[in-house]
């Protein structure tokens, strides 16, 4: 987790996305980077904190949404 958020020093945070619920934060940065950070349980019922840091997409196409209809 230390290594995941040392990699975002520095960083200028473009939008925040906070889930309704409170259990997933998504933070984008001006780089392209992505924090989330999501507070689950585990199967004995323990809080477990995960963060993730990844790099958004660079394909324009892949933020697009699908739609899809049934005839």
């Amino acid at each position: 987790m230390v290594s995941a958020v040392a990699r975002l020093r520095g960083e200028a945070v473009r939008d925040v996305t906070l889930r309704s619920d409170a259990r997933h934060l998504k933070m984008e940065l001006e780089s392209g980077l992505i924090l989330v950070v999501s507070a689950e349980q585990d199967e004995q019922g323990r809080p477990r904190l995960e963060v993730d840091v990844v790099d958004a997409p660079q394909d324009a196409s892949s933020k697009q949404q699908i739609e899809v209809r049934f005839d």
